[in-house]
């Protein structure tokens, strides 16, 4: 693969989900350009998923890959946002779908406003085992709530956010004790009064299923440990006590792990590959029906 200066650097932390793994890496080595590189951490995977990643590496398609166990979540992703070389990067969940030509219209946004630290984006979700019906969602209002400085902080998904990596030693990495490290992320961004810029497009769609990292979250942790950090960031709420698509994600999990029935068998029809094949055709028509643009 090429080499030389990095743009965008495409970060994935992972560990035993490799039927979701396979289906994201085929996707994005597929369409990954010279000026961009692929890394994946992985915890210390026991079904397949390091042999799968090591095969990739030693064929050139990934450019950096590491397999050692995680102390939680946030470790792991941690370690790829240190690895990443490149002037942006961008969180790949496993299990989530993602339009690429919208996070480069992004990144490309954050290099010619090199003033920008973070860029976020309209949220779309879906449910796995009932994949036609997908939510949209949007943080734009709470955005401008804050930008207008009514508010200290606001929440949002970690999976829409692109990061400058300059911006990291202003902003840090994620806190590794917190459960729910994306919405304490987003707190302290905005918090730290970070240079936001809003997409109003769509660059992810979030995938909620009983293996969900977020499905298997203690949400009595998260309430607690959301009580602590509201104070530390002046957080008044919103009715996102959590960032709203990882609560919503908990509730789902809890539902899917009481009604076994109600979850996709990776081997039933029509099958996790058509399955996903409908989210990328979903998420590329939503960007079509929309005439985004970048609030900054």
């Amino acid at each position: 693969m090429g080499v030389g200066n990095i743009d965008l650097s495409f970060i994935i932390s992972t560990k035993n989900r490799l039927e979701f793994l396979k289906i994201t890496l085929n996707k994005l080595i597929s369409i990954i350009k010279p000026n961009e590189e692929i890394v994946v951490v992985d915890g210390d995977s026991d079904d397949g998923t390091k042999e799968y990643l090591a095969e990739l590496q030693l064929a050139g398609q990934i450019h950096q890959y590491i397999s050692e166990a995680d102390r939680n979540q946030a470790h792991g992703w941690n370690k790829a946002m240190l690895l990443a070389k490149g002037t942006i990067i961008k969180k790949i969940v496993d299990d989530d779908v993602f339009d690429y030509t919208a996070i480069r219209k992004c990144a490309n946004f954050m290099l010619k406003n090199p003033c920008i630290d973070v860029v976020i984006s309209n949220e779309l979700n879906a449910i796995l085992s009932n994949f036609k019906q997908i939510g949209k969602s949007s943080r734009l209002t709470q955005f401008i709530d804050w930008k207008k400085g009514n508010t200290a902080s606001f929440t949002f998904s970690d999976v829409h956010l692109l990061i400058k990596k300059s911006a990291i030693s202003y902003l840090g990495l994620y806190h590794t004790s917190f459960v729910m490290m994306d919405w304490e992320y987003a707190l302290r961004i905005s918090f730290l009064k970070a240079k936001i810029a809003y997409y109003t497009g769509y660059n992810a769609l979030s995938i909620g299923h009983a293996g969900s990292i977020s499905a298997n979250k203690n949400a009595k942790l998260v309430y607690q440990q959301g009580e602590n950090i509201r104070l530390m960031y002046n957080y008044i709420g919103d009715g996102a006590e959590i960032s709203s698509w990882s609560r919503v994600k908990i509730y789902i999990g809890k539902i899917l792990f009481s009604r076994p029935q109600n979850v996709v068998k990776l081997n039933s029809q029509p099958g996790l590959d058509a399955i996903y094949s409908y989210f990328y055709s979903s998420i590329k028509k939503s960007n079509e029906q929309v005439d985004a643009e970048f609030i900054s």
